[in-house]
């Protein structure tokens, strides 16, 4: 296997590689911390994966893809978990059914978390080694392969959370995983419209402005035209949501595309996943990962698929906007106030209402939830997959999603990029994923 091209994504020398991969593997074991073994073995629907097998298959990433290939005298830690916990990596060979991953209850959550630490230790090993030498000839390649490993590793942090949000849901008891919901003040804003008068501009991974690393979506970097257009000051909010409801939106086919309106429909859906009416029949509750909670309206709302937000955008007079005018609004951001936000590191686990004032900036851009936009998840011209088996990674997803921008809650602040390109299909909830307006400039 040829590693993914050096270009897209510089790595640390080996010290700081070495922080860098405690750092982001300590971390993903500390969100298992308020989880039994009962609840990381949960899986409540196919889509989702048990928070054992997140840990698991991470780790497997690390065995296959780079102790396999690198390591003297490789010996796998169990051969059976190479189907086990392989995901979707057909070239690596058998996987085990995704819709049943959580029948998977050996081996069990100690053992997945000695599998774990040995590789751990052995991918130190591999990096002091090749510090120590000095002609170490797969040095660069194995920086490139840990580093994609790592930012693989917490995209999966944020699908643990929104996984185990989704199973703990289905208690009746309405567990929380945390009880740490930072206080948040609260500064209502009139939605306003922010102008850009768009034209032909560079679009993709920009390394000056996005930092080291990049997958290979993001690139090549090209020419898009934008008309002139304006984007919503801040992000659709729970309030604003509550009237789409009462406006009976939910009932009215006129707002939603054909497969929007099949999907309420064959739901009977009412109102956004995890809401509920107060049992006086007044306003609404939803499910949060600190428990069952008054749905706050001034906090933007969440947990939106492609058609519902498609449909609040029609809606109110406006529409989604495009992968293209969210990033170049989001690089009009000042760098002072682009990088704060409502994270993972945040330990809110959930959106928080807006706290700073917009002054002629669109706020909210990073953090809180991710943005749908109303483009397709397409290659960009001239995009070309990694070579080996991690060209696997993206690029045969290019059909039947849509794209979200900006990260949530959920998401690790070193995470998060301008250029950076989630995607779900149209009818995923379960992310935390909301909405900004758009319009055509009149």
């Amino acid at each position: 296997m040829r590693s993914p091209h050096p270009a897209r994504h510089a790595g640390l020398r080996a010290s700081s590689l070495a922080q860098r991969f405690q750092q982001v593997r300590g971390q993903t074991e500390a969100l298992i911390q308020p989880l039994s073994a009962e609840d990381c073995q949960l899986q409540s629907m196919p889509d989702a994966s048990p928070a054992k097998w997140h840990l698991a298959h991470l780790t497997w990433f690390f065995e296959t893809f780079i102790l396999e290939r690198f390591e003297a005298g490789f010996k796998p830690f169990d051969a059976s978990f190479r189907v086990l916990f392989n995901s979707y990596y057909n070239g690596v060979g058998d996987k085990y059914p995704r819709p049943q991953r959580g029948l998977i209850s050996r081996p069990n959550l100690q053992e997945v978390l000695a599998y774990r630490a040995q590789v751990d230790e052995r991918v130190l090993q591999l990096i002091q080694s090749q510090q120590a030498s000095s002609d170490a000839p797969n040095d660069a390649e194995i920086n490139t392969l840990i580093t994609l490993g790592l930012q693989h590793e917490q995209q999966h942090q944020e699908l643990l959370l929104t996984d185990i949000k989704h199973a703990l849901s289905f208690n009746p008891s309405r567990p929380a995983y945390a009880r740490h919901w930072p206080l948040a003040g609260i500064s209502p804003q009139p939605l306003r419209w922010i102008g850009f008068d768009g034209g032909l501009l560079a679009h993709g991974f920009d390394s000056a402005a996005d930092g080291g690393f990049a997958f290979d979506n993001e690139s090549p970097r090209h020419q898009v035209y934008l008309a002139p257009f304006e984007l919503g000051s801040r992000l659709v909010t729970n309030g604003e949501m509550m009237a789409f409801i009462a406006d009976g939106a939910y009932r009215r086919p006129d707002l939603w595309l054909s497969l929007g309106w099949d999907w309420v429909q064959a739901r009977q859906a009412m109102m956004p996943l995890y809401w509920q009416t107060n049992t006086a029949g007044e306003g609404y509750r939803h499910f949060t990962l600190q428990g069952l909670v008054q749905v706050d309206p001034h906090t933007p709302v969440c947990h939106l698929n492609y058609f519902e937000a498609d449909a609040y955008a029609r809606w109110a007079g406006a529409r989604l906007p495009t992968e293209f005018e969210w990033e170049h609004a989001a690089r009009s951001v000042p760098t002072s106030s682009a990088a704060p936000g409502n994270f993972v590191e945040s330990a809110a686990y959930h959106p928080i209402a807006l706290q700073q004032q917009s002054s002629g900036s669109p706020v909210q851009m990073f953090g809180d939830v991710w943005e749908w936009t109303q483009s397709n998840y397409n290659p960009y011209p001239g995009y070309k997959p990694w070579e080996g088996l991690v060209g696997e990674y993206n690029g045969k997803f290019m059909c039947n999603q849509f794209v979200l921008r900006g990260g949530s809650c959920a998401t690790p602040q070193s995470h998060i990029r301008a250029s950076y390109r989630n995607f779900f299909p149209p009818d995923a909830q379960w992310q935390f994923s909301g909405l900004r307006l758009a319009r055509d400039m009149s």
